[in-house]
């Protein structure tokens, strides 16, 4: 796949999927009104928001870069991608949403944010371990099975993974 290919389809992919448990959601739940916790409480939830976009943005980046490819499954990358975030966590872009999910539950002071956080995650957990798992072994096998021993899901690693 040509890049400009690869970052239109992942622009694309950006907007429907994060776009949608990101922002479309979000705003069904609570109309972005706020509640009225203690302000400076609610300006932390900026810190969790704000990384969160910086790492889900990176991560897509490394899809085109790296893998000459989008993150969606329609249009996989080319190249198993492990560099960047990827040597420290297998999956930043699900953690960067449950981030960014949780920085707008501190930032609009509304509970049910942190519910439906939850609950995407376990979603993003289950199609992570049932769908993209399998496919990824089948797609890069021993190399995709190195890595999966190597780094770890979901508790980032300290150091980074070298492939060597």
């Amino acid at each position: 796949m040509r890049k400009s290919s690869a970052a239109l389809g992942t622009l694309l992919f950006l907007v429907i999927a994060p776009g949608t448990v990101v922002v479309l959601l979000p705003w069904w739940l609570t109309g972005w009104r706020g509640g009225d916790w203690w302000l400076p409480l609610r300006l932390l939830g900026l810190v969790p928001l704000a990384a969160g976009a910086a790492v889900l943005l990176t991560a897509y980046g490394r899809f085109v870069v790296e893998g000459l490819g989008t993150p969606a499954p329609v249009a996989p990358p080319e190249h198993l991608v492990v560099g960047g975030l990827y040597r420290h966590v297998r999956n930043p872009m699900y953690l960067a949403v449950v981030a960014a999910i949780a920085g707008q539950g501190l930032l609009l002071a509304r509970p049910v944010l942190f519910v439906y956080g939850g609950c995407a995650w376990l979603l993003m957990a289950g199609f992570a371990k049932w769908y993209e798992e399998p496919v990824l072994t089948r797609r890069f096998g021993a190399e995709y099975e190195r890595y999966r021993r190597a780094v770890p899901g979901w508790w980032p690693r300290l150091t980074p993974w070298h492939p060597e």
